[in-house]
């Protein structure tokens, strides 16, 4: 199988700082990878680069074997992005904004409506797709996002803290869906810092620190034999073995 994206030794500098450092990948279909890392360790780079937000980047970004330089937007029309923050239209109400977003897509009006109808009906807002967004909690705007980053049905979906404000049955239709646009041949590009999820849903994890990848396996290929969490295989390889220490430090901080 070819992989459907290929980063090949790309590096991104915002002056003297190194964000990436010759990062190589490749992403196949119908895989979910887990992308996790400490703050500041080049998740939301990889992230914009792969959506083709940043393009000032060295390297080589490969989609279906061409370089995403070449048609940008092929690319957008291939991916399907959710943020975990980002700028909505709340004045305008979920149909409304969603019809903008399925328009950038050259949607026609009656499938805009009917899928992204079905999609809120799942998440519970089928009651609110009328109301004006600027008094939507952060959960539902997280939905109204959640549907605006399928409503095109992407090969290739990325998602960002994608559980961010959810309650605990969206939580439970997300973590279903993942299955199910796996089984579809959709790619899944998941960044979280929610271990036991992507633990439970990646078929790969790939562990960046400091803008290098540093583990790039299965579950089972990253515990070496042990029955280690993914949360204590994070901790050990991004900051050593003295994580205990540390939350003892600030718990006799607390009471000085």
């Amino acid at each position: 199988m070819k992989p459907i994206l290929t980063l090949q030794n790309v590096s991104k500098q915002y002056g003297d700082k190194t964000v990436l450092n010759d990062v190589t990948l490749d992403i196949y279909p119908g895989q979910v990878i887990g992308y996790i890392g400490p703050n500041g360790a080049g998740k939301s780079t990889t992230v914009k680069i792969l959506t083709g937000v940043i393009q000032d980047y060295t390297g080589t970004v490969l989609l279906n074997g061409v370089d995403i330089k070449e048609d940008i937007l092929a690319l957008k029309q291939m991916i399907g992005y959710v943020p975990e923050l980002a700028d909505i239209y709340d004045l305008l109400t979920p149909n409304e904004y969603l019809h903008f977003v399925g328009a950038l897509y050259h949607m026609p009006d009656a499938l805009i409506k009917e899928r992204s109808g079905r999609i809120l009906k799942a998440f519970g807002l089928q009651d609110n797709i009328d109301q004006r967004m600027d008094r939507f909690s952060k959960g539902m705007r997280q939905k109204v996002l959640l549907t605006s980053g399928l409503l095109h049905n992407p090969e290739i979906v990325i998602l960002d803290e994608p559980m961010s404000g959810l309650d605990a049955n969206a939580v439970i239709v997300v973590k279903e869906l993942l299955q199910v646009l796996k089984q579809e041949g959709k790619t899944i590009f998941y960044c979280s810092h929610m271990m036991d999820v992507v633990e439970r849903v990646s078929d790969r994890i790939v562990l960046i620190d400091k803008g290098t990848i540093i583990a790039n396996g299965t579950i089972e290929a990253l515990r070496a034999g042990s029955d280690s969490s993914l949360e204590k295989i994070f901790a050990q390889m991004t900051t050593g073995e003295n994580l205990n220490a540390t939350a003892g430090d600030i718990a006799a901080a607390m009471k000085g």
